[in-house]
């Protein structure tokens, strides 16, 4: 008995000190420099429905159920989506527009697990005729999610879907000329 009180004093130990050293923040984000005017791409990020043209989970389940509610490319529309594995359910919120520069947005994933994030888009001009895409999210790692982090990366989970979709909008842009 004395043994089995040792080991799950030592497990216990284990937990609270990996969740002591966690990380409890993540931040991923991905840029592309466009040959097209902000003017031009400003919408592709602005218009929730844009959004789908381009990204990178849209085509992993292009069977997907899409509602959209609110109005779009204001602060409060919302893109909710249900769909397979890949894709999961989830809905996205816009909360704030700087108006031809940023937009933000509030990530909310309910399946596979339950989580929230930030995420946002900016938007620059670059020696003014391109552009400056710099897509990103950032959010808190719960326990025990956040022991996870300490053997996951979410820099690796997400970032390739991030420059996916980041060249998946600079073809759309291409092939619109």
């Amino acid at each position: 008995m004395y043994t089995v009180l040792i080991i799950l004093g030592v497990l216990v130990a284990l937990v609270v000190l990996l969740a002591l050293i966690a990380p409890k923040t993540y931040h991923v984000s991905r840029s592309v420099i466009l040959d097209h005017d902000p003017v031009k791409v400003w919408p592709h990020l602005k218009f929730l429905k844009k959004q789908q043209e381009w990204s990178p989970w849209a085509k992993k389940d292009p069977n997907m159920e899409l509602t959209f509610t609110g109005v779009d490319g204001e602060i409060g529309a919302i893109s909710h989506w249900n769909g397979n594995k890949d894709v999961g359910e989830g809905e996205q919120e816009i909360t704030k527009i700087k108006e031809g520069e940023r937009i933000e947005q509030d990530l909310r994933f309910f399946k596979p697990y339950k989580s929230q994030s930030d995420c946002y888009m900016n938007l620059d001009a670059v020696d003014g005729t391109k552009s400056k895409v710099t897509w990103g999210f950032s959010g808190k790692n719960k326990f025990p999610m956040s022991i996870m982090m300490l053997f996951m990366s979410m820099d690796k989970m997400v970032g390739k879907d991030f420059e996916q979709g980041l060249q998946n909008l600079k073809n759309n842009l291409n092939s619109d000329i």
